[in-house]
């Protein structure tokens, strides 16, 4: 099987700093204290055995917030030797004085095609990221603009609650390619709804041509997955985005927590096993070429 994973994390606890890493904690998305390990691209290849990994997208590991810049340079010097990964997804906090002198240190890099900073806020503690609502911050927004001007995409991680007011910015920014992560994050699965809400908040932001999805990060909510209990939220989410804007992705290595690299993409394949050739080329390898522009 051949893919583009628009979808990883490296880390090299050797040379860098990770916050999240030097200190890690148990969480709803599993025991951080099994990834306090270096993770490079060799372990990523390995971890691949059949899987034919095309080309990667790394999107920012929470790497030190005092330098975010310093992973993209380790990131381009490994893409320089080995090829990969051909995209970067950089670290930025666009409500920092200095985030245009940061997105514009980014842009410098060959490989660099967005932004994300994680946005997820929630009522409840357990899968609180931020404590803060960046969207409704005038200064992050002005920077937000940012992005355009220096030809970025942005990845847009948040919960169900956030996606109201993220559909109205992506309209706001039409000419900013927006990317969900993880399917929309949907955490509150066990209340009707937690259901509705997701699915009402991924039809307002597919509503909006500039958005797309990666079908991916179920793991985190979902340790005992199945290719059952994947299917209909793979369903559903691209139902929702149709064919064109939505891709497979692994979230590798938080989810090696709870299956092989393998074992994930053999699932997705499964599910969309009666999908035409040219439609399973789509999610698995051309729409995230063309997204992420690699």
């Amino acid at each position: 099987m051949q893919v583009v994973d628009p979808h990883i994390h490296l880390w090299d606890l050797k040379t860098h700093h990770y916050p999240w890493l030097a200190n890690p904690q148990t969480s709803f998305v599993g025991d951080a204290r099994d990834l306090k390990h270096d993770y490079l691209l060799a372990d990523l290849l390995r971890d691949a055995e059949d899987i034919d990994v095309l080309k990667l997208v790394h999107v920012d590991a929470n790497h030190d917030p005092a330098d975010p810049v310093e992973e993209t340079r380790w990131l381009q010097s490994i893409a320089d030797k080995d090829g990969m990964p051909n995209g970067i997804v950089a670290g930025a906090d666009l409500s920092a004085d200095n985030a245009e002198q940061v997105l514009e240190a980014h842009a410098a890099f060959a490989n660099t095609r967005g932004i994300r900073q994680i946005l997820n806020v929630h009522d409840n503690k357990l899968y609180d990221y931020v404590g803060r609502h960046y969207m409704r911050e005038p200064q992050w927004r002005k920077h937000f603009a940012l992005l355009k001007r220096f030809d970025m995409s942005f990845d847009l991680q948040l919960y169900p609650s956030q996606m109201e007011e993220a559909a109205q910015l992506a309209r706001e920014h039409a000419d900013t390619q927006f990317i969900v992560n993880h399917a929309g994050m949907f955490v509150d699965r066990n209340s009707t709804h937690g259901y509705r809400a997701w699915r009402e908040g991924m039809r307002m932001l597919a509503a909006c041509p500039n958005v797309a999805v990666k079908v991916s990060g179920f793991a985190m909510f979902d340790h005992d997955w199945t290719i059952e209990s994947l299917r209909p939220y793979v369903h559903e989410t691209i139902d929702t985005f149709g064919i064109d804007r939505a891709m497979f992705a692994s979230n590798f290595p938080v989810d090696r927590l709870f299956g092989t690299y393998t074992a994930l993409w053999n699932a997705y394949a499964h599910i969309v096993g009666d999908a035409s050739e040219s439609e399973k080329q789509a999610l698995f390898v051309r729409n995230a070429e063309r997204i992420y522009r690699i």
